[in-house]
């Protein structure tokens, strides 16, 4: 293999700059000509690719973002994109890929592996830690950090006030953030979408909390069954009906994808994606290079995308005890 290019789809995560300096530099290390796709899938169809020598990848182990950008195409979602995608690569002789993002961003490299037959190795690029295959996501170490300041500043006003915090935090489909920054944060109760939280229970909680404290935080995954944060306190405040509390809500959004990654995110994403490229010249393809027990272990791209990566349940049982 002497050609092969990197690029980065899907939502973007701290630590991807690192990934494509890793992906990059182990290429040329292994005497390879390496490229960079711009704006992901959608870039590949548009022949927006460009050689990397060492010097594009200088200085950005730091940064957030990703230097080649990321967009999501419905172009790729079609078998004339795919074909078109494909003949941009032939004429440039790339023979890999390393495709940096989540489920989406293999699931495509999946599809085009099996219609083009061009190997091809993920590395799990996504805040939410949701990615079977992997103890650990590129970015979620950076976004829990994050999300963590940001709770530990409401705090202080919550405490302030006497006020009751509701802080929805990402997780679509999975809790980790949640739970993390539930745990790390000293909140009263986490709302995840993996368990059932009704809002009797949340109400009981609050109840108990106020024998012992005058302020609380919860913390809800937007992906939870009950609603969004401000839906929840909605609901809880009507059944609580008391105009002696004080109920407030929070949504941190994007910024927990942005900002300089922890150094856990830059080792991860070091690792990913130099395992990427040595993958792809030890005959490895259609699967995602993560770290499990600190080793670098291949998954298919099947497995990473239909088996579930199910939370920590001591996890969950730690911050009902720590909360009381």
């Amino acid at each position: 293999m002497k050609k092969i290019a990197v690029l980065t789809s899907g939502g973007d995560a701290p630590g991807m700059n690192a990934c494509i300096r890793a992906v990059v530099r182990t290429g040329i290390f292994h005497g390879m000509e390496m490229y960079g796709i711009m704006y992901g899938y959608d870039g590949m169809i548009n022949g927006e690719i460009q050689k990397m020598e060492s010097h594009a990848v200088s200085n950005i182990v730091q940064r957030g973002g990703t230097i080649l950008k990321s967009a999501r195409s419905e172009k790729f979602r079609t078998k004339e994109g795919r074909k078109i995608a494909y003949e941009q690569l032939q004429k440039l002789g790339i023979e890999g890929l390393v495709a940096i993002g989540g489920d989406g961003t293999f699931t495509g490299a999946k599809v085009f592996y099996e219609e083009y037959g061009i190997p091809t190795i993920g590395c799990p690029g996504t805040i939410d830690n949701d990615i079977y295959g992997t103890d650990f996501t590129i970015g979620f170490d950076t976004a829990i950090n994050t999300a963590l300041e940001a709770i530990d500043k409401i705090r202080d006003t919550a405490a302030a006030h006497d006020r009751i915090f509701f802080i929805e935090v990402m997780g679509r489909d999975s809790g980790y953030i949640a739970v993390e920054c539930g745990l790390g944060g000293g909140a009263e109760m986490v709302m995840v979408p993996e368990t059932k939280t009704t809002l009797h229970e949340v109400v009981e909680k609050l109840k108990g909390s106020r024998k012992t404290k005058t302020s609380s935080v919860i913390v809800v995954a937007e992906g939870d069954e009950e609603g969004s944060a401000a839906e929840i306190m909605e609901k809880v405040k009507n059944i609580i009906d008391d105009e002696t509390k004080d109920f407030k809500v929070t949504t941190l959004g994007h910024i927990q994808r942005g900002g300089s990654p922890t150094g856990k995110d830059r080792m991860l994403a070091s690792r990913c994606g130099m395992a990427a490229v040595e993958g792809l010249m030890s005959g490895q393809a259609n699967c995602m290079a993560g770290i499990i027990h600190d080793e670098v272990v291949y998954t298919s791209f099947e497995d990473c995308i239909t088996k579930n990566k199910p939370l920590n349940r001591d996890t969950l049982k730690l911050i009902e005890i720590l909360s009381i």
